[in-house]
Parts: C-alpha cells; sequence; structure tokens
C-alpha cells in the first residue's frame, strides 16, 4: 500500500506506485470490486463514502458528478470509491443493498451512514462531516 503526504497532494504533485511507478489517482473516487473490497475500503484508514451505482442508473450519473467533486474537496479526510453493482453484485448484497444510488458511509470496516437516492451535496457533506467527528469505538 502507497502512502502519499498531503502535502505534496496540495502542491499538485503527481503521486506514483512505489514499486511499478504508475499514477495514482488521489484525487478521484477509488474504484472498487467485490474482490478489493477488504482492501480498499475495509482495510482504509480513513473513512469511506462508497457509491454503489449502475450504468443504467439515471439518478447514479446524476449524482455521479458531486462524487467526483467530493473525492476532490475531501482529500486526505475522507476516501471516495465506487463499486458498480452490476459487475460486483456479492458487496451489494452483503449490505443489502435494495437500490441505487446508494452512497456508504463506512468507518473502520463498519457502515456507520447510508444514503439512498439522489441527495444534495451539502447534505452529503453534512453527513460526512458527522461521520468524521465521531470517535472510534
Amino acid at each position: 500500500m502507497n502512502r502519499i503526504p498531503l502535502e505534496k497532494i496540495r502542491e499538485h504533485r503527481e503521486p506514483v506506485c512505489g514499486k511499478c511507478k504508475t499514477v495514482l489517482p488521489v484525487d478521484k473516487p477509488v474504484i472498487v470490486t467485490d474482490s478489493s473490497f477488504a482492501t480498499d475500503v475495509g482495510q482504509s484508514t480513513l473513512p469511506v463514502l462508497l457509491d454503489l451505482w449502475a450504468d443504467w442508473c439515471g439518478p447514479c450519473r446524476y449524482i455521479a458528478p458531486v462524487v467526483n467533486e467530493l473525492a476532490r474537496e475531501m482529500i486526505g479526510r475522507v476516501r471516495v470509491a465506487k463499486l458498480n453493482i452490476e459487475e460486483n453484485p456479492v458487496t451489494p448484497a452483503r449490505y443489502n443493498v435494495q437500490s441505487i444510488p446508494t452512497l456508504l458511509i463506512i468507518k473502520d470496516g463498519d457502515e456507520i451512514d447510508r444514503i439512498v437516492g439522489v441527495q444534495p451535496k451539502a447534505a452529503i457533506v453534512s453527513r460526512l462531516e458527522k461521520a468524521l467527528s465521531r470517535s472510534p469505538a
């Protein structure tokens, strides 16, 4: 796992993998799969905003730019991730996701909040701020 100093990101330096030198997408949502979920979300040191979506979902496409903005704006405070439910059915089933878009806020591997449907950006930010202010269990 790569560790990227926040000051380097703020200097607009492009972070790369220490091993393979691939550019790391820190200001974009991380694409999560069923197989990468445990590492990308479960082991994250930051709270994770997980966007569960599908290609055919109009509201999912509507909220996608907001999710992308949050990835840039909350860098270093929240990890933003996306999971396509069509390609990855195990994780949505595990969290009993009934409709999309669904945004899960996961902290220390546990779901602490769920936002279902399209919500204004301010409402999502408010819920994230509450999650960030919660003390560890």
